[in-house]
């Protein structure tokens, strides 16, 4: 099926010629001169409808509130296979560690959201947080509240993807940070 050929609206066709009339063209090739078209018939002025107001520019927290959130062990969108796959697998090697055994989670806390804002800082793009395992099943406090730690607002814009680099010990957790722009 050959394709039908595009043409321009006379509104595009105006538009290019307020364009190009600011522009002197070369010697020998001038623009055409523009058809006269007729002026529309004039009609009573309607009533006027107002056009919606724009919308107003994204807030940094609407922004952080489109990045989705981050599971321990699954792989977050927009993230490569291989990456993600040296992540999950231990092979990205952490350039710093937090060891939170022996804290209370309010100070396990604080020493998280330092320690990835410190990173990022730094340019880091691995880091490991060691919280232990706990006593099992469940796991210790640190252990169950990690990844609701780094889903609050102000550490969820720093973290791309996390993953337990043993799948035996999920007591260490390697965090791949996101760049700092």
């Amino acid at each position: 099926m050959p394709r039908r050929p595009r043409t321009l609206s006379e509104e595009d066709r105006a538009l290019w010629r307020a364009f190009v009339s600011a522009v002197r063209p070369m010697p020998g090739h001038g623009l055409a001169p523009a058809p006269v078209v007729p002026p529309p018939p004039v009609q009573a002025p309607a009533a006027v409808a107002k056009p919606p107001p724009a919308p107003p520019p994204p807030t940094p927290a609407a922004i952080r509130a489109r990045i989705p959130a981050v599971q321990v062990g699954t792989a977050p969108p927009g993230m490569d296979r291989s990456r993600w796959r040296d992540l999950n697998r231990g092979r990205t090697r952490p350039e710093r560690t937090l060891d939170l055994h022996g804290r209370r989670a309010q100070d396990a806390w604080h020493a998280v959201r330092a320690f990835l804002h410190a990173a990022q800082a730094d340019g880091l793009r691995c880091v490991a947080v060691v919280t232990g395992k706990g006593p099992m099943p469940e796991g210790g406090v640190l252990r169950r509240e990690f990844p609701h730690w780094l889903n609050a607002p102000e550490l969820r814009h720093l973290v791309l993807g996390a993953a337990y680099p043993h799948a035996a010990n999920q007591g260490a957790v390697h965090l791949l940070l996101r760049r700092r722009k």
